[in-house]
């Protein structure tokens, strides 16, 4: 960090932007060794983690746009992680459900992002990692309570 002016590099906003860049390439990476994407990851998980959900529910649990829901749910039926049914109660949607495929692919994204995460964090003591993940998560959620 020496060839960065010092006013840059104490700034909260660089950091985060040059972080940010660093953690992406390497989550992007953890991902496509699994053969997926982060979208795929976000879907598979707010599945496990909620139960059955309509795409829209899902693209907002997981702040994605519908058309990126739609791509990302294609590509994991045709694979075999979701399946994709007619909502009995308004046929015009579709409500999406993790198969036993998709969770086991939900576990391997797991880990694969977990070994991204503790490369990215290598630094840190554990304490460190979880007082920044619980810093991170109030500034994140100061700034949506603001929209």
């Amino acid at each position: 960090m020496e060839e960065i002016p010092a006013r840059l590099s104490a700034k909260p906003t660089w950091l985060i932007t040059q972080l940010s860049v660093h953690a992406h390439r390497l989550a992007t990476e953890a991902f496509a060794e699994a053969g997926a994407h982060g979208y795929h990851y976000r879907i598979l998980t707010a599945l496990d983690e909620f139960g059955v959900a309509s795409q829209a529910d899902l693209g907002r649990r997981c702040n994605m746009d519908r058309s990126d829901v739609v791509a990302a749910i294609n590509e994991m039926a045709a694979q075999g992680y979701v399946e994709r049914t007619p909502d009995p109660a308004d046929r015009r949607r579709n409500l999406v459900s993790l198969t036993e495929t998709g969770q086991q692919q939900q576990q391997r994204l797991e880990q694969s992002l977990q070994r991204a995460q503790d490369e990215l964090l290598a630094p840190l003591t554990a304490a460190e990692r979880k007082t920044l993940t619980h810093l991170l998560h109030e500034v994140l959620t100061h700034q949506r309570s603001q929209r």
